[in-house]
């Protein structure tokens, strides 16, 4: 019987294991959502968020209320017969490994054995007033149990280091268990008589004297079992039912089917130490205690506010708070990147291909120093920032010299005294050169480019008084004049001349100097 019960157990795992739906759950915990954290952790959980503290609060979890049924039986003296266990259970967890849990259980076990036995020496009750079969019997019994037990689980398999949330939880126990034991047996017929066993051949096949016994005991078990043994009883209910602690201890497996279900198969194991479960005590012939196997299905169901509570901790993988940061962190505080950058450019060293550009040169993407006009010479050393082509090659100052266009190589050159330059108007407090005062800047250059051998004088007007700030508002006007017909228009800048009169102050006049 033992053996099918086995095959039966291994062939429910097997089809459970092998079913699809459950592949489909994931479990919703964030270490960072305080609103499932109990008041009473809120502290930890606060220094958790403001990186005080390294580790999250233990939030709160749903409980798991349970039912199971399934097969019960006695391991005793003699063959046990199918017997039925069922119950509920509640179960809390206390971290993600551990969890305990309260459950009741109410079972009914019959047995019956297939062998004549003698009465064992100094017990009383129905088989020691027996005389039948010259002092042997055939024991028998059915016992009744209410057990009540508080167990340690410890999950085995939900800290996943390669995965993320379990779905098969298998767990081991051990814990307490009380039980009131109610043993009867069936020692007479109806008649009130021991049962004669002169008509059954105790030679034959087992299953065959089974069968005869069966036909022979009307199934009444009228009598109170003994219940003497080498542990003290506990106590006694109407002279019949036996209080025993016992220890008990096994092992199971759940599949998660939602977030609020799971189905799980359980083997438990109840050591009472007592003899007489079966009602009967074979003496110097077996010395071994009877015990109680239980093989149930589970029906566990997940109680709670899912919005203030997450799932039963043991189907939590804790790793994975952890992995999930490391993956994509949201809370982990990360250090800026410090990337060396030895000159200053704004560009790296590991990109940079000009690693010792002065400070404050403008470089490209590569930290390489801009050349804007490309004569050879850098935007910072350039005093020509733009030098047309045709003017190039340029000195070591990036200043070009324009040759004579083609039309004009063969023109008089223009004597100075017949030079007329006009002047350039300023707006307001500007020093800034205007398009209109471009072009006509324009014009001058070409001008002196025709007449080489003259200077320039630059006048600009301080005011009509001379005042201190008029001068310098005239000086740096000159001074943009010079320079644009310097570095944009190629001029050089020996020939200009600079004073400054009283005067309109808006203007800058021209004039040949020679």
């Amino acid at each position: 019987m033992a053996s099918k019960k086995y095959l039966l157990l291994a062939g429910a795992m097997s089809l459970l294991a092998a079913s699809t739906g459950f592949a489909q759950v994931q479990p919703n915990y964030d270490a960072l959502d305080s609103s499932k954290v109990p008041a009473s952790r809120a502290a930890q959980q606060n220094n958790f968020v403001n990186h005080q503290y390294d580790y999250p609060a233990k939030p709160r979890s749903m409980w798991e209320l349970g039912f199971h049924g399934g097969y019960h039986f006695i391991r005793g003296d003699m063959d046990a017969r199918p017997g039925f266990g069922g119950g509920l259970s509640l179960r809390k967890a206390l971290g993600h490994t551990f969890s305990v849990r309260a459950e009741y259980t109410g079972s009914f076990d019959k047995g019956l054995d297939f062998q004549k036995r003698p009465i064992a020496g100094g017990v009383n009750g129905p088989w020691a007033a027996t005389n039948a079969a010259n002092g042997y019997i055939v024991p028998n019994y059915k016992t009744a149990t209410h057990q009540v037990s508080l167990d340690m689980i410890a999950s085995l398999s939900n800290i996943l280091f390669y995965k993320s949330q379990p779905k098969v939880n298998w767990y081991v126990f051990g814990g307490y268990s009380l039980l009131l034991v109610d043993v009867d047996v069936d020692a007479l017929d109806a008649s009130g008589n021991p049962y004669s066993y002169a008509g059954i051949d105790f030679n034959g096949k087992r299953k065959d004297i089974k069968d005869a016994l069966k036909n022979l005991y009307d199934g009444d078990y009228e009598q109170n079992a003994p219940s003497q043994g080498n542990r003290a009883q506990i106590g006694r209910k109407d002279n019949n039912q036996m209080w025993r602690h016992a220890i008990d201890f096994g092992t199971g497996i759940a599949f998660k089917v939602s977030k609020r279900f799971n189905i799980g198969v359980e083997e438990k194991l109840t050591m009472p130490f007592d003899d007489y479960l079966d009602g009967y005590n074979s003496g110097a012939y077996d010395a071994s205690k009877d015990f109680f196997s239980y093989t149930s299905v589970r029906l566990n169901f997940n109680l709670g506010n899912p919005n203030k509570r997450v799932e039963p901790l043991w189907w939590i993988n804790p790793l994975d708070y952890a992995y999930n940061e490391l993956s994509s962190p949201r809370h982990m505080k990360l250090p800026t990147p410090v990337l060396p950058d030895a000159d200053g450019d704004g560009v790296t060293d590991q990109f940079d291909r000009e690693p010792n550009t002065p400070a404050g040169a403008p470089v490209d993407v590569h930290g390489v120093s801009k050349d804007t006009d490309g004569d050879g010479v850098p935007d910072f050393k350039d005093k020509q920032l733009i030098t047309p082509t045709y003017c190039q090659p340029v000195d070591a100052d990036g200043v070009g010299k324009c040759p004579d266009p083609e039309c004009c190589k063969n023109m008089t050159k223009v004597s100075c005294s017949g030079i007329v330059l006009p002047s350039v108007s300023f707006k307001g407090s500007s020093t800034k050169i205007s398009s209109d005062n471009e072009a006509i800047l324009s014009s001058v250059a070409n001008t002196l480019r025709t007449a080489p051998e003259c200077n320039v004088l630059v006048t600009g007007h301080a005011g009509a008084k001379g005042k201190k700030g008029g001068v310098d508002l005239s000086s740096r006007r000159v001074d943009a004049v010079i320079d644009y017909l310097a570095d944009k228009q190629g001029i050089d800048r020996g020939r200009f001349i600079k004073q400054n009169t009283p005067g309109e102050s808006s203007t800058v006049d021209l004039a040949p100097a020679n």
